[in-house]
């Protein structure tokens, strides 16, 4: 079979869909906002007009289509809906049904549709084109405004229960820090996502910019304010990476997202913190590079979309 598989990755900022061939190439692919909407459905309407636009460049809506939906979380693949922290509107959201009657709707008679997380879908699609494609298992990792993962274990999606393994970003490594927007307490992403660091580093008189950019830039350049809150960031997010590769027994990370452009300057302190957190003899080498991939997270929905036929890299069943 060598039908395009339709990948949908659905973020805080932005809706991307994209038709992709069975070997990873982008056929089609169209960019939505999403909007600061309350209502649920409003919410959706941008992801249903990609949809219909992505698909309207083919000659005829074919009858079946395999899909791949990739979403921040939390999620829940039993049911099919989404919880993301980065979208209000959304509470048990039924975004698999949805897309399935958006698909309906256009004509396409039998979607088959595979939810995972966002984070999930990044490392899938590093483990299939990018930093990752020559391992079978691996943790992928983005650092941007939030901190998702996901890992692949033996070629298999590692899901879970309900679709959220390796949360790393809402992994608590400070039992007596600040409560996060998820509700806990003390959560990797409340001390090393982008815009935390440039709140944190603004707190402490850094009058150098408003984005993680900024601050990267200012850290390479010397400024030892911008350092120092990156270091401390690194630490925060080096304990929360040592923790998953003890729980996983994975000595494999790929780390992608905006804040990792920065190269060195977030990767020298989150190794060399790396080295105090793992001590075990099974996590001692771990290894941590850059993702390859600007488009990880449609490339990896498009990983979903092909398992369900048992195209692709990825096994059909996860491992769970």
């Amino acid at each position: 079979m060598n039908a395009p598989v339709l990948a949908v990755d659905v973020g805080g900022t932005k809706f991307a869909v994209a038709l992709i061939a069975a070997d990873g190439t982008i056929l089609a692919q169209t960019l939505r906002s999403t909007p600061p909407d309350t209502d649920p459905d409003a919410t959706y309407a941008p992801c249903a007009d990609a949809i219909a636009e992505v698909l309207g460049t083919r000659d005829a809506v074919p009858e079946t289509l395999d899909v791949g939906i990739g979403s921040a979380g939390p999620i829940d693949t039993r049911s099919g809906t989404v919880s993301p922290v980065n979208i209000a509107a959304w509470r048990g959201y039924p975004l698999v049904a949805s897309v399935r009657d958006t698909l309906v709707g256009l004509g396409v008679r039998e979607p088959r549709i595979r939810l995972a997380g966002d984070g999930h879908c990044i490392a899938l699609g590093e483990h299939w084109l990018g930093a990752g494609r020559d391992v079978d298992t691996m943790v992928g990792m983005v650092i941007s405004t939030g901190i998702g993962a996901g890992a692949v274990m033996n070629n298999r999606l590692l899901t879970g229960s309900t679709g959220n393994a390796v949360h790393i970003g809402h992994t608590s490594v400070n039992a007596f820090g600040e409560v996060c927007a998820c509700g806990s307490v003390g959560c990797v992403e409340q001390y090393a996502r982008g815009p935390k660091m440039v709140e944190t580093a603004l707190a402490r008189g850094w009058a150098g910019g408003t984005d993680a950019k900024a601050l990267c830039d200012a850290a390479r350049g010397g400024d030892a304010l911008a350092r120092e809150v990156i270091d401390d960031a690194m630490r925060y997010l080096a304990a929360g990476v040592a923790a998953c590769a003890i729980y996983l027994d994975i000595d494999f990370f790929v780390v992608g997202g905006g804040v990792s452009h920065a190269g060195d300057v977030i990767f020298e302190p989150l190794r060399r913190h790396l080295r105090r957190f793992t001590v075990l003899h099974f996590v001692r080498d771990l290894t941590v590079v850059p993702a390859e991939l600007q488009n990880a997270g449609l490339v990896g929905a498009a990983s979903l979309g092909l398992s369900l036929s048992g195209r692709g890299p990825l096994a059909a069943e996860p491992a769970s």
